[in-house]
């Protein structure tokens, strides 16, 4: 019965993700998009300038659950290894 539920739900959001129309979306206000294509295209390094610090707005983020999740497997591979030799003592 557990099994069936997961399975119902599964294919109930698989249904409603492939149903929803999708949109297209722009990833920068238009003012900032329209500074980083006319400097691009004068030669000017601002528009890659504006590209970068996007990307390390979103990679900080990703590299504080990453370490957050580094820490927490230390945490418990070390509780987990001390009480197994406590067994063993």
């Amino acid at each position: 019965m557990k099994m069936f539920k997961y399975l119902l739900v599964t294919l109930f959001l698989i249904c409603t993700i492939t149903v929803t129309p999708l949109s297209s979306v722009q990833a920068q206000c238009a003012m900032c998009s329209l500074n980083a294509e006319n400097s691009t295209q004068n030669g000017n390094t601002q528009g890659k300038g504006l590209n970068d610090g996007i990307l390390f707005l979103l990679a900080i983020p990703y590299l504080a659950a990453a370490g957050l999740g580094l820490l927490w497997y230390k945490k418990f591979r070390t509780s987990k290894l001390n009480k197994s030799q406590e067994k063993i003592l």
